[in-house]
């Protein structure tokens, strides 16, 4: 639900050879020798780029005998290559609009489906979404970060959250925007049994959302 954000990865696809490469993996498994001729590279060059992938997380290395023979003389297996995930996604602070967009689409159905307000029906999935990514993480921090929030201790036990990862919808929608953040935030918080409070209390250059100790 919430795309990683990758700028190792985005890093390594700064060379044009690498992206050629990366394309092929995308649609097939491909060995060293197929993919130099394929871009037409020496051997060495491809195997140096496609571990350099590999490295970075964009492709899964396999091992598997292309002939189709098996035990004694049928060769040792090629190593293939596979792209892990169709999109490469980084941002810089990390934003996450994929997500919001999730939401807003599954709300419109949600409210033509049981006739309720758009606003109330964004709440409510906010909060389920939330809950589900939440019980994915054995704490409340650590979905905070998966979703790109940065939260800090505010020194009341509390949390502060130092990006918002909606910040150009928040700026353009902020009631409606900063309002599903603070049930998706507390859905968060209920998916891992947290009970701090997410409350809504707006800074300047900061996420809307504060969670707190409930008093």
């Amino acid at each position: 639900m919430v795309s990683e954000n990758r700028l190792d990865g985005v890093a390594a696809l700064g060379d044009p050879v690498r992206r050629r490469l990366y394309r092929l993996t995308l649609e097939r498994p491909v060995g060293r020798d197929e993919a130099a001729d394929a871009v037409g590279i020496p051997r060495s060059t491809a195997a140096f780029h496609l571990d350099r992938l590999a490295d970075a997380g964009l492709v899964a290395v396999s091992y598997r005998r292309l002939s189709g023979r098996t035990g004694p003389g049928a060769g040792r297996p090629s190593k293939l290559y596979a792209a892990t995930s169709a999109d490469v996604v980084a941002s810089v602070p990390e934003r996450h609009y994929d997500l919001a967009g999730g939401l807003l689409a599954s709300a419109i159905e949600r409210a033509e489906e049981h006739g309720m307000p758009v606003r109330e029906a964004l709440e409510h999935e906010a909060r389920a979404t939330g809950a589900d990514l939440g019980a994915r993480d054995a704490d409340l921090e650590g979905a905070l970060v998966r979703c790109g929030f940065e939260p800090r201790d505010d020194g009341e036990g509390g949390i502060l959250l130092e990006n918002c990862p909606f910040h150009a919808l928040a700026t353009a929608h902020t009631d409606l925007v900063c309002t599903a953040n603070v049930s998706f935030v507390r859905g968060l918080a209920e998916g891992t049994g947290d009970e701090r409070e997410a409350v809504l209390a707006p800074r300047a250059g900061h996420c809307c959302v504060h969670v707190r100790v409930a008093p």
